[in-house]
Formats: C-alpha cells, structure tokens, sequence
C-alpha cells in the first residue's frame, strides 16, 4: 500500500465529512450544537453509536484479544445488555423529564453545586484521556504508513487530525455527528466484513460460522477460576456496569440520544443499538479467530494490537483489504474523536461556565466557539505529552486505564442519588469521589498481588461502592 493511496483515501474521507457538516451546519446555533433542535431519527441515533462505542482501539483489540483469551469479551457483551436495559428505563426517562442538555446538571438538583462541578470534572478528565489515547494510536499508525513517507514531523500530524474534526464540527455540533458518526459506522462495518471475507477466501473456509464454532479458540464462557480476571459473572457484571457508566452516565454518549424527538425514540435507538452491538462484537471476535489462524498457517509473527493491522496492510489479502482496514481504522477512531471534542465543550460551556444562564444568546455562541478551539488545543497537547513526555507504550495504556477509574464516581453518585432519598454534604463530595479511585487502585493491585485475586474490569464496581459508602458515612442530617 503506497503513501499516495492512503493520501487521497483521506483526502476523499474528510471531503465527505465537510460536505455532511456543510449541510447539516445551515443555520445552526448553540441548540443545535448541544441537542440538535431534538429533531435526530432515533435509527440513525442507533446506528452510529455502534461506531462511537468502539472506537479505534476497540477496532484494533477485540480481534487480536482472541489468541490469548479466547471469545470471553462476549461475557462482558452480554453484561452490556443488562446495562443498556438500565439505561433505556432509568436513566433516559429522568433525564428527558428534567429536559438536560448535560446530564451532569442532575447531581446540582439532587445534591448540591459541589457535587454537580465534581461529576462534570470528571467526566472532562476521563473523556479528555479516552479521546487523546485513541488518537494518540490513529495518529501513530497514519504517522508510519502515510506521514513518515513524506517528512512530515508527528506534531504536525496530530494537529492535521484534530485540525479535520474541528472544521466539520466547529457549526453543527451534535447535530453533524449524528449523520457523520452514521456514515462511519457504515464505513467501519463494510471494513469488517471485507477483511472477513477475503481472509476465508484466502483460508477456503466455506461456512465461517461452523469454522469459528470449530475452533478451539471460540470458547466463550469460563466458570472455573473465579479469580481470574476473565471469570464469567466477573466479566458479566463488570460489563453491566461498564455500560451504565460510560455510556448512561457519559455525557459524550448521552448526548446522542438527548437529540431524539422524545423519550419513546431514544428508547427505541437504546434496544435496536443494543441487539446491533452485540452482533457486531460477536463478528469482531470471528474475526479475531480467523486472524488468529491465519497468522499461524503463514508464519506470521503478529500478536495482540499488531495481529490486524500487520495482516490487513503487510499480508497477502491485497490492495483491497489494506485499504478498507484503514478506513475502518479511521472512521471507528474519528466517530469516537469528534462526538468526545463536542461533548467536552458541552460540559464545559454548560456545567462549568454555565453559559445558558447567560441572557445574550450571541454571547453564549461566542463562547461555546472559544471553548470549542481551546478542547481541540488541549487534545493536542495531550496526545503530544503521550508522544513526546511519556513515551512509553506501556505507560501510557496505564494512564488510559487509570482514566476508567474516575467513571467509579460518577457511579456512586448516581447510586446513591437515584436509590436513596438521602442528602449529603456537598462540600465533602469531592473529597470522597478523590479518594475512592486512589482506594480501588490500591485494593486492586495488593489483592492481585498478595491473594491472587484479580478485580480485572471489576474494579469499576468497586470503586462506585467505595463512593456509595463515602456518601452514607458523610450523609446529611
């Protein structure tokens, strides 16, 4: 695959994008950019979340997870369902009957303006993290396959790169993603199925759902060791919720269905979204199989987050299939990137400067554009501190991880304020929501340690208990 190949693949990319944000940005203003005048059809809500729930890394790592762990992520997807069902019947109903726009705006009603800033800063910290590490990754590899090529230094590279998603966000906001993110999907799904075909072609596998049900690598359920990190009602519940947080109590995902016309659609976008997803991880786990053997029967030595990108662009699957592998590598990376840059600038213009309590509207849009610029600097900024400062690969991923930790408290806070009529005090809640991750962590590594014990994704859970449990000892008289 020739740099030029790749060049004019984006170049054709990005054109698409500017033309949907040139339609969809006429005539928009901050109700636009924030819900998108709550005029989104719920099934294309549906459709392009799939693209914005798995992400670049996503893309990359559930295929090359099979070598080692077999099909047991389906655990955890099955756990997602349990979590998508809670936020379909909990979550959406008391967000649309408070009519949010962020949906941190909650925790202000229900305990306090401490309470509210907190949730809102942690979601900014996490979500800023997410966004960066997953560019971070897309940048490296257009950096090796394109950029390198022509000289191009990698700073400049990412800044082309949040450059593109600003320019087709910067007008319509939400309302650009919804149809943007659909198209992405679409592009991420065809790129999936391609690389399936053609590597059951090259392997003359007539019925690849036999093939995968054959294989000793479809195992999907594991009872035996409960502490091992892949222990089925470990995984299962960890997946439940993993969704519930970060997706029900993740403004970047929640915003997409706030857009739908009313409750009943966003409804309807949560249970087709759910039945969509669980199908496409199940195929993204085929795959992982059939990579898996593929690199096995070719003598290719290929393993975990390299096993589909070395296959897709250095094998014998041809043109074709490197060329669809990188537009599904860059539609799941910028599906996840751009809804993550407009909802950091909801949260921040809304939860943390409150500008819809400014009376001037074009006041209001001036600084919702200000804040909308300084997001995409401080994206730059992140994934250059990853490139330059950190280097290590390793280090890196560790700090991702350690970004899943700032979800606990929001977990315990919704807990406590949607399954307790109790009040707190307020003042103490960032406090609380400070230590609990610091606590999970510690708990975490000496039970790994010490008894073996693996929290493994589970440490969500246990992170959102230590943050109940903080709430009730400082509840409020």
């Amino acid at each position: 695959m020739q740099p030029l190949h790749i060049l004019l693949l984006i170049v054709a990319y990005f054109s698409v994008l500017i033309f949907i944000s040139y339609i969809t940005g006429k005539s928009a203003n901050n109700q636009t950019f924030f819900k998108a005048n709550n005029s989104s059809p719920w099934y294309l809500v549906a459709f392009g979340m799939i693209g914005a729930s798995l992400s670049g890394v996503t893309f990359i790592s559930v295929p090359g997870w099979v070598e080692a762990q077999s099909m047991s992520y389906m655990q955890m997807v099955l756990g997602y369902v349990v979590g998508y069902a809670v936020i379909g019947l909990v979550l959406l109903p008391l967000y649309y009957q408070l009519n949010l726009t962020s949906i941190y705006s909650y925790l202000e009603d229900r305990f306090g303006r401490y309470s509210y800033k907190t949730g809102a800063t942690f979601f900014l910290i996490s979500r800023t993290i997410g966004a960066a590490f997953r560019l971070f990754l897309v940048a490296n590899v257009l950096q090796l396959l394109l950029f390198d090529a022509y000289g191009i230094p990698f700073w400049v590279t990412v800044s082309i790169t949040i450059l593109l998603i600003w320019l087709y966000t910067f007008k319509g906001g939400i309302k650009t993603i919804v149809w943007t993110d659909t198209l992405q999907t679409l592009f991420m799904l065809i790129a999936v199925g391609v690389c399936i075909y053609t590597i059951s072609n090259e392997m003359q596998i007539s019925n690849i759902f036999s093939y995968v049900a054959d294989s000793d690598l479809s195992k999907t359920f594991f009872f035996d060791d409960p502490n091992a990190g892949n222990y089925f009602w470990k995984q299962f519940l960890s997946g439940a919720f993993i969704a519930v947080v970060m997706t029900g109590l993740d403004q970047d995902m929640m915003q997409k269905n706030l857009t739908c016309r009313n409750l009943k659609d966003a409804q309807k976008n949560m249970f087709w979204f759910t039945i969509v997803l669980v199908i496409v991880n199940f195929f993204f786990l085929a795959l992982g199989v059939l990579l898996t053997d593929y690199a096995q029967r070719n003598g290719i030595d290929a393993h975990k987050d390299e096993l589909f990108p070395i296959i897709a662009t250095k094998g014998t699957l041809g043109l074709a299939t490197a060329m669809f592998f990188l537009l599904g590598l860059i539609a799941a990376a910028y599906s996840s990137a751009d809804s993550a840059l407009t909802s950091l600038t909801t949260s921040f213009s809304i939860d943390i400067l409150e500008i819809d309590k400014r009376k001037e509207k074009k006041e209001q849009e001036k600084i919702r554009k200000k804040i909308h610029i300084l997001f995409s600097f401080v994206l730059i900024a992140t994934i250059l501190i990853f490139k330059y400062f950190i280097v290590d690969a390793s280090v890196i991923a560790k700090i991702f991880t350690f970004a899943g930790y700032t979800y606990g408290p929001l977990l315990g806070l919704y807990a406590f304020g949607l399954f307790t009529k109790l009040q707190v005090k307020d003042k103490i809640v960032p406090y609380i929501c400070l230590i609990a991750p610091i606590l999970s962590y510690v708990i975490s590594f000496y039970s790994k340690e010490k008894l073996g014990f693996d929290f493994g994704f589970f440490v969500l859970v246990l992170n959102g208990a230590l943050t109940f449990i903080g709430l009730l000892l400082f509840k409020r008289k």
